[in-house]
Order: C-alpha cells, then sequence, then structure tokens
C-alpha cells in the first residue's frame, strides 16, 4: 500500500486486543510488536506502532484513529483494510463516523463480497497482487513444525525459529 497509493507512510498498529478476536489466539502483545519491528525496519515508508497499547481494551478502529488524529494534527489519517473487513464494516463500532470522517483504502480480494459500502466517496479500492497467506496458516506450520522459511521476513523467521511461540 505504501508504494501504490499517494501515502508518505504505513503505520502498521499492532492491537492489543482486537474485540472480534479471542485473546487466547494472540501471541504476547510485545511479541507481536517486536516481529512487525522487525518485519518493518528497514523501509521507512513502513512503522510499527504501539499505539494501542496505551488505550483501553478492547481497541476500537474509530478510537486509535481520533486519538492519533488528536496527538498528531499535523497529519491526515486514513485506514487501510482488506477487502473481506469491508462486507463487515458495518458491524464496527462507529463505522458511520468512519465513513463520513476518514477515506478507507481497501485492497480487494477474491471471493470476498465488499458489502454495500463498496461505492461509498470514502472507500478507494485497490488491486494488488495476492499471496495467500494468512497468519493463522504460519501458526498451523509452526505447530506442525514445517518450515515457514520464505513465508515471513528473514528476520521474523529467525525470531520466531529462536523461540518456542505458537508452539
Amino acid at each position: 500500500m505504501a508504494t501504490q497509493t499517494d501515502l508518505k507512510q504505513v503505520w502498521m498498529v499492532v492491537t492489543p486486543q482486537n474485540p472480534l478476536k479471542t485473546k487466547a489466539s494472540l501471541a504476547n502483545d510485545y511479541d507481536r510488536l517486536h516481529m512487525v519491528q522487525l518485519a518493518v525496519e528497514d523501509n521507512a515508508m513502513l512503522k510499527a506502532s504501539d499505539i494501542e497499547f496505551k488505550l483501553p481494551k478492547p481497541s476500537y478502529t474509530i478510537d486509535t484513529l481520533i486519538f492519533l488524529q488528536e496527538k498528531y494534527p499535523d497529519k491526515e489519517f486514513v485506514l487501510i483494510m482488506g477487502g473481506d473487513n469491508l462486507g463487515s464494516l458495518h458491524k464496527w463500532k462507529n463505522y458511520e463516523i468512519l465513513l463520513r470522517d476518514y477515506q478507507i483504502y481497501v485492497y480487494q480480494r477474491p471471493a470476498y463480497d465488499l458489502g454495500e459500502f463498496q461505492n461509498h466517496p470514502s472507500i478507494r479500492l485497490f488491486d494488488a497482487p495476492q499471496m495467500n497467506i494468512s497468519a493463522s496458516y504460519i501458526r498451523k506450520c509452526i505447530q506442525k513444525k514445517h518450515s515457514i522459511q520464505y513465508l515471513v521476513p528473514d528476520k521474523v523467521y529467525r525470531y520466531l525459529d529462536g523461540s518456542s511461540m505458537y508452539r
């Protein structure tokens, strides 16, 4: 997204508690933050952010965006999501405010219905090369003792290979 849009930088916000996921399914917050930092540290257009670590749990996107806008008033924030999330946007807290106040950049994904908001003026759709690799697939590979080399950045691979995470 950083190279295919007019965005100057993409902040990858690590979420301590997504309200739509169980906490038990996630690795330690700081381990996940560290892996994102390892993955993006060589790219000035990407930034790992722990901003939601400082916010009440569970984390809601609208609260994070409002907090970011207050903390960094000189910056303009947009929301980036996969097309699989756009179809369920109506379930998000204050989704109407998200649509009203923010641009939402959506990576289209095959076989997902973009739902009722795909033609909304705040939505910008993007095509991108698809990699059918998910975090859950990586975790399953680790549990089955299959190699994840080449599926994640080298630094993340070495970090996971040397840890007991997801085993």
